[in-house]
């Protein structure tokens, strides 16, 4: 039987896999032609909280990365179009975000050129288990959230980059940039850090407004110009209002 065979009947043992806590729908994105590989990793990946989207060469790796600006990236070497090494450096031109090289070339000099060339790990296939190529993915992200690179926060199709000051929707179709006052971002931000969670408005002014206290009315204004750019992007999320006590950003039924 095939190591990839193993590894999808493992996939019916919940046991085998221990959920982490921290992980908020951070998005994944693999890079493999092999589509046996390829959906087994995304599977574990997301029976652990990830968000995971692919692409099955190297030109298209690289166009994913470009447009969808994952949290990380599992990469292969013998990609068509392009190999892995072009899409490394391509990816570190413009990008830090971390990236695991998942091959099968047992070579050190394929191995050295992957981390001169920027990446963050090296795993040689056939690896005995899946679950391994999680847990690296794991201890990766967090090496990245300490020494605080790729400061994004994702809550369903909703992107928010902390160091950018951006934010958007990601479709199947493409990304929707919103047009944000520097208020409104800082507020969307801490909101989507504690999805699912009513906060205060004077939590609000104090994580926000450092500089000034506005008044509730004027949070009330900004929520409101919040929550129709969030419905005009369709962004599948809802600023709710919470009688008494401030907001809850939430899933959007329907």
């Amino acid at each position: 039987m095939l190591a990839v065979d193993l590894w999808a009947v493992t996939l019916s043992v919940g046991s085998m896999i221990v959920r982490e806590e921290g992980v908020h729908n951070q998005l994944i994105l693999i890079v493999e032609d092999h589509w046996q590989i390829r959906d087994v990793i995304e599977q574990y990946l997301s029976r652990e909280g990830f968000r995971t989207s692919n692409a099955t060469d190297g030109t298209q790796g690289l166009a994913s990365f470009q447009m969808l600006k994952p949290d990380l990236v599992v990469l292969d070497i013998g990609l068509p179009r392009q190999d892995g090494f072009s899409v490394l450096n391509g990816i570190r031109r413009q990008s830090e975000t971390p990236v695991i090289v998942v091959t099968a070339r047992d070579d050190p000099v394929d191995e050295l050129q992957c981390f001169r060339l920027g990446a963050d790990d090296y795993i040689i296939k056939p690896f005995r288990h899946p679950g391994v190529v999680v847990e690296r993915v794991k201890a990766t992200l967090r090496r990245c959230r300490m020494r605080g690179a790729n400061r994004l926060i994702r809550f369903e199709n909703l992107a928010v980059d902390l160091d950018a000051y951006t934010a958007c929707v990601h479709h199947p179709t493409g990304v929707k940039k919103l047009s944000l006052t520097m208020s409104e971002h800082k507020l969307l931000a801490r909101m989507a850090e504690f999805p699912g969670r009513a906060i205060q408005r004077a939590e609000l002014i104090d994580a926000c407004f450092t500089e000034s206290s506005p008044q509730e009315k004027t949070i009330n204004t900004h929520m409101a110009n919040l929550r129709r750019k969030l419905g005009d992007a369709d962004a599948g999320v809802e600023l709710a209002p919470v009688p008494t006590i401030g907001y809850r950003l939430e899933k959007k039924d329907g």
